[in-house]
């Protein structure tokens, strides 16, 4: 009787090979159209979105204090935990302060502020100030 199983486990194995390669020789082609003024208005919103100095949009703080080191810290620490928010250390006489993020709306700020409070309790969110000429 473990002949019979043997032989039946072979068969099995065989059939099992056979028809996997039968199925796996699958090709495909996939064409793309999209109009050319798309790559351009991705291109523009890539701008938009890289420049940090745009005083309308919405930050949140996460560490504010006198030690370099901390502030350090604290952006280490929300890179490691959420890489998909962008961090910067600013210095504002005589505090070093950790901003995260760049957002269009306090919407967009306030759901993201959620995420961050689960490791920074006292993180708020705010609107910098216009810089005078």
């Amino acid at each position: 009787m473990t002949i019979l199983n043997i032989k039946s486990h072979v068969l099995i194995a065989f059939c099992l090979v056979l028809v996997g390669h039968i199925s796996y020789a699958q090709h495909g082609q996939v064409t793309i159209n999209q109009d050319a003024d798309l790559v351009k208005l991705l291109v523009l919103k890539k701008d938009m979105n890289l420049n940090d100095n745009d005083t309308d949009r919405y930050k949140i703080q996460i560490f504010s204090g006198n030690r370099h080191d901390d502030a350090q810290k604290a952006k280490s620490k929300l890179r490691s935990k959420l890489p998909e928010l962008p961090v910067s250390l600013v210095f504002e006489t005589p505090n070093y302060k950790v901003w995260v993020g760049n957002f269009r709306s306090r919407l967009e700020a306030d759901r993201s502020l959620m995420k961050v409070q689960k490791e920074f309790q006292n993180a708020f969110v705010f609107k910098p100030k216009k810089e005078k000429d």
